[in-house]
């Protein structure tokens, strides 16, 4: 959907015209064409090569054949005539072609030896503006994208701010946060002292006693040292006539309906969503990111070449680490789709095997044992294959999300998967509670993976939040190695249709009014509040392809949503957000963890489901849509929001995998990481995640560094506490650039990060020079010199300036 093309054709595909003005943003005005507009061409020079009528009045943003050739006819004729003009002497027909003095080695701002001056000034816009005529206008286009691009920013910070999803705002993110189970002490210290005894990783349990890391999953936690949990709150809740979640100081505050904190309406959410869209749908703005870019790219291929084999060099310098020991975090993968296909088929077997007598159903009156079960639809464990259960996606689920859905249905029967993969059954999800474990084990052994798994919420039910909580603390589900992020499938319009409930609001009921109650007063659901420490997030699930037909002028309120229409995911994502940040206003005063926000975004359907994404969310899985809007790509880049990408889950059901923006993104500087989505329907070994590596790594051509980057990503977008986060990546994991590396825990050489801080501080200080609408003089300044005066700026503002090795090889 984007080109590198502007809206008008010919200006920006000039040799003279392209310096003129920066990338993606057009010269000339409306009726003016090639060089004339510049005063680069007299009256006769500009009649000598005059352009067919016919010509000038195209104006689509396609290519015209005619007019580029007369273009280039323009342009040879010119450089032709200032060549004649050069060899006799005389001065030049435009001041871009003015002369400068020669620079000599002993004066010149040189870059120190061994460093590579791909710096701050590189690719900057200023420079020919201030020199030519027009450059005035020129700037004042580029202030007016600018100021477009900083105010949406703007409008997003203000709601990461109220909503308190940033990671500063999160309690569990200080340093008297504890966390129980405690997890295992690392066998290597900051001084690199080894000790013995804490190979295989063994952590406290209660009574003293340890285990060691894969074995006896949750004999470490014991309810009873939770206990008490904390008393009510002198504050309280209601729904407004909204139907969002309102906290009070006190009742006296309720009746005044003065809240504590003001949440953005309805009608707030969507003037800023629209500013979002018509932002990213301008044409002069489309071509500016387009071309910002594509330059983001070529310099990181740049800084490539020039540094591959030095960041090779740095690596091997790195005692005891590699891509195989950095931690992993698998961002974005379904529970009830964690295992492999072999894994499930073996479980099932040893059950077919041990327990065929056990009753497991309870169906039409009369409750059946699992060999009954099978029975049923003719097979045996004997029967039983890969192929028999018939889970893995392949090319007929391409572009068809329903029969995809099928696949978690092992022999597509569905009381196969009741039985195994659900936590609400006859018995209470005691199988599957079993082979989590044991994947738990799996991880656990592997040492290096983490995961953040995503289970279920539907709504349906008030009593939902209590059964999963009592199923992860009754199991013990607990684990170092894993944390919890829950999902909130869009099926109104099928609880509707089955006469379930009568209309939207039921479903927020069900599912935030819990979450206030155990806030209020943790006793009343205490397994709940034991749980909710494990969760990090919520999540949005459903087929993003779906058409969105909007029947209404004005959305009505969630209480008057009574129709069979689902509503839209930008609906769907206020109302989980505006009672987000209500809820963890109140847990923040209280000292429990907030939750964020990380939905499902971009991966099919309507591209402005990725507006609502940066406006709203935390970070976003998937985002391969971004591809089709620059300006929403380039904005997720400024504020790096993180973007859980699955080019394997992609590839079977939207997009080939020679098409997956994954490389390009990570290339361009996005804050990318890689996931597995669900191994049961897409991977074939014992470890998704480091599958889905591999791929990536063949396919793009990643190197060891790359894919080091990629799991650093993981961790930072990852909801795991930062006490973990510093054992894994260093304490100052926190700050941007070289100063939050240590590569001994991350292996991602400071030179790639000095690159990556110096790029993104590069383009932020664009936007704020533009922003503010500086002066032509101003850009004068910048002009000769140009690296050198940057950098000084940095320097001075405590940007990072150009980056150089500080290992030697």
């Amino acid at each position: 959907m984007c080109s590198s093309h502007s809206e008008r054709p010919g200006s920006n595909r000039n040799g003279v015209d392209l310096p003129l003005a920066s990338p993606g943003v057009d010269s000339a005005d409306e009726g003016s064409t090639g060089f004339a507009h510049h005063g680069l061409l007299d009256d006769s020079q500009e009649s000598a090569t005059a352009i067919l009528p016919r010509d000038l009045q195209q104006k689509t943003a396609t290519y015209d054949y005619a007019f580029e050739k007369s273009l280039s006819h323009a342009e040879a004729k010119l450089f032709y005539q200032h060549h004649q003009l050069a060899a006799k002497g005389d001065s030049p027909a435009s001041p871009i072609f003015t002369g400068r003095p020669s620079t000599s080695h002993q004066t010149a701002n040189t870059t120190p030896e061994g460093v590579h001056g791909l710096g701050l000034g590189m690719g900057l816009p200023q420079s020919a503006a201030a020199f030519v005529p027009g450059g005035d206008a020129v700037t004042s286009e580029l202030s007016a994208i600018y100021r477009k691009i900083k105010d949406l920013l703007d409008r997003r910070s203000k709601y990461m701010a109220l909503s308190l999803q940033r990671p500063e705002d999160d309690p569990r993110n200080k340093p008297e946060w504890q966390i129980y189970p405690p997890p295992p002490e690392p066998a290597w210290h900051e001084g690199k002292e080894y000790e013995p005894g804490n190979v295989g990783g063994p952590s406290d349990m209660a009574g003293g006693k340890r285990r060691k890391m894969g074995e006896d999953i949750g004999e470490d936690f014991d309810v009873a040292a939770l206990e008490p949990v904390p008393g009510p709150a002198s504050w309280t809740y209601r729904l407004d006539g909204n139907s969002v979640y309102q906290v009070y100081e006190s009742d006296t505050a309720a009746d005044e309906d003065k809240p504590a904190v003001h949440i953005p309406s309805l009608r707030d959410f969507y003037m800023d969503l629209d500013a979002v869209v018509d932002v990213s749908t301008d044409g002069p703005t489309k071509s500016f990111a387009f071309k910002r870019l594509s330059y983001l790219e070529g310099k990181f291929q740049l800084y490539a070449l020039l540094n591959e084999y030095q960041e090779i060099a740095d690596s091997k310098k790195v005692p005891h680490r590699d891509f195989y020991n950095v931690r992993k975090v698998d961002t974005h993968v379904h529970h009830s789709a964690c295992m492999n296909q072999k894994h499930l088929l073996r479980f099932i077997k040893s059950k077919m095997r041990k327990s065929p007598d056990e009753v497991v159903l309870y169906r039409d009156g009369k409750h059946l044992t699992l060999r009954e079960v099978f029975e049923s639809i003719n097979l045996t464990a004997y029967d039983l294959s890969i192929d028999t259960l018939d889970m893995h996606a392949h090319t007929d689920s391409f572009h068809r999300f329903d029969k995809f859905n099928l696949k978690y249905n092992p022999v597509g029967e569905s009381r196969l998967r009741e039985i195994f993969l659900k936590t609400d059954n006859y018995i209470k999800g005691r199988y599957l509670a079993e082979i989590t474990k044991e994947v738990i084990s799996d991880l656990e052994s592997s040492k290096y993976q983490m995961v953040e798994w995503r289970i279920s919420i539907y709504g349906r039910s008030i009593h939902e939040w209590d059964k999963l909580a009592a199923w992860v603390v009754d199991n013990k589900l607990f684990s170092p190695n894993v944390r919890w992020l829950i999902q909130v499938p869009r099926l109104y319009d099928v609880y509707k249709s089955s006469g379930m409930m009568e209309n939207f609001e039921q479903v927020i009921t069900n599912v935030f009014q819990p979450l206030f109650e155990v806030t209020r007063d943790p006793s009343s659901h205490p397994k709940l509040h034991i749980f909710l420490q494990r969760v990090v997030g919520f999540d949005s699930v459903d087929d993003e392809s779906k058409a969105e037909r909007r029947f209404y002028r004005k959305y009505p309120i969630p209480r008057d949503w009574n129709t069979k229409q689902n509503p839209p995911y930008s609906y769907w994502i206020y109302f989980m957000f505006a009672n987000i940040a209500s809820l963890n206003n109140w847990r923040q005063r209280r000292g429990f963890n907030t939750f964020v926000l990380r939905p499902h975004c971009g991966e099919a359907g309507d591209p402005d489901h990725l507006a609502v994404g940066f406006l709203a969310c935390h970070s976003i899985s998937h985002g391969i849509l971004l591809r089709k809007v620059p300006l929403l790509q380039y904005l997720y880049y400024l504020d790096q929001i993180g973007i859980a990408m699955s080019p394997l889950s992609n590839n079977a059901l939207f997009l080939t995998y020679d098409k997956n923006p994954c490389a390009s993104f990570f290339k361009r500087g996005l804050n990318v990481s890689l996931s597995t989505d669900d191994p049961l329907q897409f991977a074939f070994t014992k470890e998704p995640l480091i599958e889905e590596y591999s791929v990536a790594a063949q396919i793009y051509k990643f190197s060891a560094v790359d894919m080091c980057e990629l799991a650093k990503h993981s961790v930072d977008q990852s909801g795991f506490e930062l006490s973990l986060k510093k054992r894994w990546l260093g304490s100052n994991c926190g700050l941007p650039g070289v100063a939050g590396n240590n590569v001994a825990k991350s292996n991602v050489p400071d030179i790639r990060e000095a690159f990556r801080q110096e790029t993104l501080q590069a383009e932020l200080s664009l936007i704020d020079r533009y922003a503010r609408g500086s002066a032509p003089e101003e850009q004068h300044a910048l002009a000769p010199g140009l690296l050198h005066t940057v950098n000084q700026a940095a320097i001075k503002t405590n940007q990072s300036p150009s980056f150089k090795n500080t290992n030697k090889a």
